[in-house]
Parts: structure tokens; C-alpha cells; sequence
């Protein structure tokens, strides 16, 4: 059945700025330049000319000086447009477009299509996240990001000079700069605490950690590891959300251990504290869907992935609770708090038994006018999905979050699946879940080399030293256990609480093999040393050599 829009109306930024779709990262981290170099605020692009292929190669062609013997080769620089510079939608169909260039430099969302490069508030969702961090990890961040994507801006003048350090690609892109122009679109700005503020923390510690490496690392490959950390990061986010938000609903009020969270990412040896919504994740190592593992992969997929139409229906709660904390308001029955708006937490509050005469007179006028709308006419009979709603004789309230689950339920429940999986990179470079090309495959949770180095990149920085930070070797039960108390990956044993219980003789076997394929996979990225069959000295060994002393060169600015 078709519901009006009012009832239809899902988004509350509150719990989170993502609209569920599927992301591109290069989209996302595009978008979030445009808020990083305007300090939360979105921007009004003024460009010369139309974003296409032919567009850019005809500057490189019309200014032989900006790069030598590109004139010669017009095919070849063509294609290297199309292939190394553009995000491109479509790519070899009809309607072939380019979404923006690849992010290789925080001007590049100057240079976007909007029409084809939507992040679908994912950039404003990060930017938040690391906006309200605590203890200001979340402003250092955002400095050094913007040091790294904006290394050759003036802070006075504002103006940009290309590099010769920088890479070809970025320098490509630089030259357009003077023909394009954009202003901060300061209109009134969502700026809302996170819902897990935990999380916030993690994500902003890890950023500066991996920023760290800044001098090390080629400037292609960081952006690539900013790509796969955030999406991790957000992917994580999301899943929390997901034990989070129904529990807040159910409890009708806001959790007191989240008012002080528990976490604490500079804490090595407890950074999720005692948090009561952390996720564990088991992760196939073995590449082999066939396996003992991969079953205990899909399960632990499997259990996360239940948990979304419990969300979709708190989330519908929470925004009707909200719209009716409005319609209190502009009844002049409540004040709004100070800061304009309710909190989650206060919003679920008014499920409780004060309220519940104005809000079943609230839904029970929307219940009516949904009934009335579902039958084309007075003789006609009411949709099934309702009628079944209808049956079950509860009280108005609960009526209309149920109707509105029956129908709009499945489709949110596809959308979250949908951005969840991309989030999570699905089957490519930096993937934390695959799933077998055929039909009904069953999801599994595996660990792409490519994420593996990211994390990896972060789990042997230690802190002390002259510039925060230096590397260190690690044995492997201690980076299992790095990996397990700070992002909830499960390699060697099974995660408690999240659909699993006490392992059996089985399921020990495959954790043995599981750690063997750890090993192997760790020997593939280049970070095992296996000196001898001795424990300890079995050690995951940096790549990049960083002491503690005063002679260690500056990273990233000094994190």
C-alpha cells in the first residue's frame, strides 16, 4: 500500500546522518573534504566547465608546459584520465559519467558531479563522529587530516601552489583550480553527539594513528588505507547501533554506563572498557567457503545481520516519538531542553505511563487516517498487512509503529543490508565480509589483506617517544588479542554473547586451523618473522622502522 509521506518519513540524524544506500568510499570521502575545509559546513561549487573526460583532457592538451609529451600521446592520456584520475559511473554503458575525481587531494570535491556523487550523508556522519570525540582526539584528527588531503594551502591566503612532492595525479588535478571557485553553504548545521560516543574516540585514535605513517607511506596507498579504515569504522558503528538503539527502546529510557562511557582506545589493555554493546565479529581466515570456518563465520554474520529489523523497528519508534515530542511542543504541554532539540534517550522516555493518554490520542488520529488510506474506498477491504495489525487489538500507539513496520519493514530492512555490505566492501580489496556469488549465498566474515595492513599499520605503534608514537614487534597472541578487545575480531576463539556459547571439540579444531591461515596470511602481507619453531620468536615485525629516541623523524606533524 502507498503511505503518505508523513507516515513514511524514516531519518533521524539523531541516531545516525547515514541515509541507508549503498556507499562508494570515494564518494563518501569526497563529500567529507567539502565539510573538512569548511569546518562541518557543505559547500556552493562555481565551475567554468563541464566535468567529463574530454573536458580535462582537452586543458592537458590546450597547456603542453603544465606536463610534458601529454600532447603527444592523446589516446594514452585519455584513457589515463578515465581510468587513474576519474570516479566514474557507468563505466563502458551509454550513460557513462564521471561521479568526481578519485580523492587523492581534498580539493577534489570541487571538482564532484552531485547528481552522480552522492555520499548519502555519510561524509556529515563522519565528520560529526570525529567533531565530538573526546579529550579533543577528534579536533587533532580533523587537523591532520586536513593537513594531509590540503598540504599545500596557505593558511593565510588561502591559496594553493602544486608540489613537486606530490604525486602526478594530484598535480593533474591542482591545475584546474583557478577555474573553479566555492563558498561554505552556512545554512543551519545538524550537529548531534554520537549515539555511541565510544566509538567516536576509536575511530579519531586510529586516524591519527595511521596518519602517523604520513612520511612513510605513498600518498595513492594512505588514501586507499583512509578508505578501508573509515568504512570499518563505520561499518563497526553501525552494528553497535544495531544492540544499541532496540535496547535503549526497550529499557524506555537512556543507559547511565553511556552517559560515562566506558571506553577508552588509548587503553591497551581494555579499550572497549565494560561496554555492554560491543560486537564480535568471528573472521574466516581460510578463503575457503566449504570450511568448518566458514560456517562459524556465517553464523557470527548471520547473528549480526537478525539484529536488523529489531533496529528498523526502534529506529521508526524513535522518529515517531520525536514527531511527537513535536506536536507536545507546539501544543505548549512541554518546553523544548536548551539546546533545541531532545536526545534519544529523552525521546524513548516518552513511552512511559505519563504520556500515554496524549500519545495514544496523537497516534490513534494518525491510525485512523493510515486505515482510511490503505481502502481505495468504504466498501473495499483493508490491506491485509494492516487488518492483521488491526486483529491484534493493541493500543493505538503500539497499532501505528506496527502498521508502519508491516509495511515499510522489508525495504528498510533491504536498504540497511545493502549499505551495511558496502560499508563492510563486499567481496573487494579491504573486505571484512564476502558472500558466494550464488543465489541465496549466506554472508561470512573474512579479513581482506588489504584492511589486514591497515590494522596491522596501527597494532604495532606504541605510545612514548619523543613524537608520540613508535613501532614496536609484537608476538601473535598479543595482536589476537589487540584485534579482539579493540574491534571485536575474533580469530582464535569464538566471541561470547553474540550468538555464541561454549565451543565444542569441533569448533576448537577449526580455531587451530583459523590461527594457522592467520599466520599464513600474515607471512603473505610481509609482517611475520619466524625465526624458529620457539614462541617467542614468532613476532609480527613492523615495516616501517620508528624509535622512540629524539632522532625519529616528523610524521604526520607529530600525532
Amino acid at each position: 500500500m502507498a503511505l503518505s509521506r508523513r507516515d513514511k518519513e524514516f531519518r533521524l540524524t539523531r541516531i545516525t546522518y547515514v541515509d541507508f544506500k549503498h556507499l562508494e568510499m570515494d564518494r563518501v570521502l569526497t563529500a567529507f573534504f567539502a565539510r573538512l575545509f569548511h569546518d562541518g559546513y557543505t559547500s556552493r561549487i562555481n565551475r567554468k566547465f563541464e566535468l567529463t573526460t574530454e573536458a580535462f583532457v582537452e586543458e592537458f592538451l590546450e597547456h603542453p608546459e603544465w606536463f610534458k609529451g601529454f600532447d603527444k600521446h592523446p589516446d594514452i592520456l585519455s584513457r589515463w584520465v578515465e581510468t587513474h584520475l576519474m570516479d566514474v559511473v557507468n563505466r563502458g554503458k551509454a550513460k557513462q559519467a564521471i561521479a568526481s575525481p578519485r580523492p587523492l587531494h581534498g580539493y577534489t570535491y570541487r571538482f564532484r558531479n552531485p547528481k552522480h556523487s552522492r555520499d548519502y550523508g555519510a561524509a556529515q556522519h563522519l565528520y560529526e563522529l570525529l567533531n565530538h570525540a573526546r579529550n579533543g582526539s577528534g579536533h587533532n584528527a580533523l587537523e591532520h587530516l586536513k593537513s594531509f588531503f590540503f598540504p599545500d594551502k596557505d593558511p593565510v591566503t588561502g591559496s594553493t601552489q602544486a608540489s613537486s612532492t606530490i604525486d602526478v595525479e594530484t598535480q593533474a588535478l591542482l591545475r584546474f583550480l583557478e577555474q573553479v571557485s566555492d563558498a561554505p553553504d552556512q545554512r543551519q548545521r545538524d550537529s548531534y553527539k554520537p549515539l555511541c560516543i565510544g566509538s567516536a574516540d576509536l575511530l579519531a585514535e586510529d586516524i591519527q594513528r595511521l596518519l602517523f605513517y604520513r612520511n612513510f607511506i605513498p600518498r595513492t596507498v594512505m588514501v586507499d588505507y583512509l578508505k578501508s579504515l573509515i568504512g570499518f569504522h563505520l561499518a563497526l558503528y553501525h552494528l553497535r547501533l544495531m544492540k544499541l538503539l532496540p535496547a535503549l527502546v526497550k529499557k524506555e529510557s537512556g543507559d547511565p554506563t553511556c552517559a560515562a562511557c566506558p571506553m577508552a582506545p588509548r587503553d591497551y589493555d581494555n579499550p572497549q572498557g565494560d561496554c555492554p554493546y560491543k560486537v564480535g565479529l568471528f573472521l574466516d581466515l581460510t578463503g575457503n567457503p566449504e570450511s568448518d570456518v566458514a560456517r562459524l563465520a556465517e553464523r557470527s554474520a548471520d547473528v549480526h545481520f537478525r539484529r536488523i529489523p529489531a533496529f528498523v523497528k526502534a529506529y521508526i519508534t524513535t522518529k515517531k516519538l520525536d514527531e511527537f515530542t513535536q506536536g507536545l511542543v507546539k501544543k505548549g504541554k512541554i518546553n523544548k531542553p536548551d539546546r533545541g532539540h531532545f536526545s534519544v534517550d529523552e525521546l524513548v522516555k516518552f513511552q512511559q505511563q505519563p504520556h500515554s493518554t496524549e500519545r495514544n490520542m496523537f497516534f490513534g488520529q494518525r491510525v485512523s487516517a493510515l486505515i482510511q488510506d490503505s481502502q481505495e474506498n468504504a466498501q473495499a477491504d483493508l490491506d491485509p498487512e494492516i487488518q492483521a495489525v488491526v486483529d491484534l487489538g493493541l493500543p493505538e500507539y503500539e497499532s501505528y509503529i506496527e502498521m508502519l513496520v508491516a509495511v515499510m519493514g522489508k525495504g528498510h530492512k533491504r536498504y540497511i543490508t545493502e549499505c551495511l555490505d558496502s560499508l563492510m566492501m563486499k567481496n573487494r580489496s579491504g573486505a571484512i565480509l564476502a558472500q558466494q556469488r550464488s543465489r541465496n549465498a549466506p554472508r561470512r566474515f573474512v579479513l581482506d589483506s588489504r584492511l589486514l595492513e591497515v590494522l596491522l599499520q596501527i597494532a604495532v605503534l606504541k605510545p612514548g617517544g619523543s613524537k608520540g608514537y613508535h613501532t614496536g614487534e609484537m608476538r601473535i597472541d598479543d595482536l589476537l588479542g589487540f584485534l579482539r578487545k579493540r574491534y571485536g575480531l575474533y580469530i582464535d576463539r569464538l566471541p561470547s554473547g553474540d550468538g555464541f556459547s561454549a565451543a565444542t571439540i569441533s569448533d576448537r579444531q577449526a580455531l587451530r586451523t583459523n590461527e594457522a591461515a592467520f599466520r599464513s596470511r600474515l607471512r603473505e602481507v610481509g609482517f611475520y618473522r619466524d625465526l624458529s619453531d620457539a614462541y617467542i620468536t614468532q613476532t609480527i615485525t613492523p615495516r616501517y622502522k620508528i624509535t622512540a629516541g629524539s632522532e625519529t623523524p616528523v610524521v604526520g606533524g607529530g600525532v
